[in-house]
């Protein structure tokens, strides 16, 4: 006998039950396959230069200006 993929925890359920949780399971799986975005291409953050990390002020005479 095999071991079944899903266990109930606390109580009893019968078999129908258990199908049926499994067919919503299922379905959500499979819905959330189907919506999944497409993947991006290019970079998700700057390159070496983060804006955000920058001080506010730079002298005029700087090299990262």
């Amino acid at each position: 006998m095999t071991t079944p993929d899903i266990r109930v925890e606390k109580g009893h359920a019968e078999p129908e039950e258990v199908a049926a949780i499994t067919a919503i399971l299922l379905a959500r799986s499979a819905a959330a396959t189907a919506q999944a975005p497409a993947p991006r291409r290019g970079r998700d953050k700057a390159g070496w230069r983060r804006l955000e990390r920058s001080p506010g002020f730079r002298a005029p005479h700087s090299w990262q200006g």
